[in-house]
């Protein structure tokens, strides 16, 4: 279940950049500046140059502390589980959000990293599905197994 959250976090953060980057657009067609001492204002004090503002604020807390905290959970909990390889695809999930922090963080100094952060999101939200994905397959598959009628011997 985590795993699939992981996922859906990560569609959260697509629409969230996406709106505040329409909305940002909108904004400067009407007429609006944009430049870096108006975004720290917005930032600090909390006073948006437009309510889409939010979207931004949204994607920043969201990947930097709710997905890393999801992905090490998973993490955890994968060492519990009896799901086959799912320590290693935890793992790998894992691996990849703390690339994405890295590469959204780079890409404020580089701006070619953020092509990287896009893909890197692609692969993230994959993983954690296929991750998700073998979870269930082995749930699925054990309540099978457990349904199976037996035979009983009379000796």
């Amino acid at each position: 279940m985590l795993a699939a959250l992981v996922a859906v976090e990560v569609m959260l953060q697509a629409s969230f950049i996406v709106y505040g980057d329409a909305g940002m657009g909108k904004y400067i067609e009407d007429g609006g500046v944009v430049d870096k001492a108006g975004m720290e204002a917005a930032f600090e004090s909390g006073d948006a140059p437009f309510s889409e503002f939010i979207a931004f604020v949204l994607h920043g807390m969201n990947g930097m502390m709710v997905i890393p905290l999801i992905a090490l959970l998973l993490l955890i909990s994968s060492f519990f589980a009896k799901v086959p390889g799912g320590t290693k695809w935890a793992g790998i999930v894992l691996g990849l959000v703390v690339l994405q922090v890295a590469l959204g963080l780079l890409g404020h100094s580089f701006p070619i990293i953020g092509a990287l952060h896009g893909i890197n999101a692609l692969l993230l939200f994959s993983s954690a599905v296929w991750t998700f994905y073998r979870s269930r397959r082995v749930v699925s598959d054990a309540a099978a197994a457990s349904d199976v009628p037996r035979e009983r011997v009379i000796a």
